[in-house]
């Protein structure tokens, strides 16, 4: 195998460098062990390759297909070692990542901060972003995603169900009361995100015995960002549904009041993606197995 890869290393010297003798040269051979290396696979594969002239070597049809097909498999091989010894070495580089805003800076934001603990040299760029990206177009590694895949250029690693809850503040619950099952809830001001946002939205909620009801909410207050919904909610401008990472330390310190506890939004899959072509470094290999571990598990 090694004669091999020899071979067509030395074949594709001697197209580029349009002789036997520049060929050698350049791979410290004499000419006349640059032509052997051609000759050898020429006899094991019963083919010309180049047409030999006094001054000149041109590619036979065979030997153009072969050009091809030797330069592809060469440049993967120069891959394959370059990530092998990528991959032995210590984590170094930075790590292009985007997320959705309150996930990224309420949950992400400090995961990848201990991470950076453990490998100084290692450097992060977080996008928080909720619209889609293209993340080779737009030079991205790795992203969080939220919902549905419905690519499969991606490869994706299952994160923790992104789960939402309903919560309002006290000083909301003593002026209007408190709901009592997900019907209830048209009778009361619910904050929503402004792309949710129609003439008529609809919150569907799963309950204890996994049914699934569908309940049409209105309100006068809607944001783009969970945490200014938040913010409203703690004002008591009315009932949010929200992350639970992101309305835990509220509900903990009472500051919201869990509405209708038994009821959530229905969970949504979460995944860490990259692009199939991502080319691996320890660096990715060790951030994308820290990141799996720490989000896979607890509140999302």
């Amino acid at each position: 195998m090694a004669d091999k890869l020899a071979g067509m290393q030395m074949f594709v010297r001697v197209v580029e460098a349009g002789s036997f003798a520049a060929a050698a040269a350049l791979s410290h051979v004499t000419a006349t062990m640059a032509a052997r290396y051609v000759r050898d696979i020429e006899e094991r594969l019963g083919a010309k390759l180049l047409h030999r002239t006094t001054r000149q070597h041109q590619l036979t049809e065979i030997g153009a297909l072969y050009y091809e097909r030797c330069k592809r498999a060469l440049h993967e091989f120069e891959q394959a070692e370059a990530s092998a010894a990528e991959l032995r070495s210590s984590p170094r580089g930075t790590l292009k990542i985007v997320a959705p805003v309150s996930f990224g800076s309420e949950k992400l934001a400090p995961v990848l901060a201990e991470y950076l603990e453990l490998h100084p040299e290692v450097s992060v760029d977080l996008t928080l972003d909720n619209a889609p990206v293209d993340l080779m177009r737009e030079g991205y590694h790795l992203a969080i995603h939220i919902g549905e895949l419905d690519s499969a250029d991606l490869v994706a690693h299952a994160l923790h169900a992104y789960r939402r809850v309903l919560a309002a503040a006290p000083s909301y619950i003593e002026q209007h009361g408190l709901p009592d099952s997900p019907e209830s809830l048209r009778e009361h001001a619910c904050l929503g995100l402004s792309y949710w946002r129609k003439k008529e939205f609809f919150w569907t909620l799963v309950g204890p015995d996994r049914q699934i009801c569908h309940v049409p909410v209105e309100g006068r207050f809607s944001a783009n960002d969970g945490r200014a919904l938040r913010a409203a909610a703690l004002s008591g401008t009315g009932i949010v549904l929200q992350p639970e990472m992101l309305l835990e330390n509220d509900l903990a310190e009472g500051r919201l009041v869990c509405v209708l506890p038994e009821w959530s939004h229905v969970h949504t899959p979460m995944h860490l993606v990259h692009s199939r072509d991502l080319r691996p470094t320890a660096m990715l290999r060790t951030v994308i197995d820290f990141l799996v571990k720490r989000l896979a598990e607890g509140k999302s």
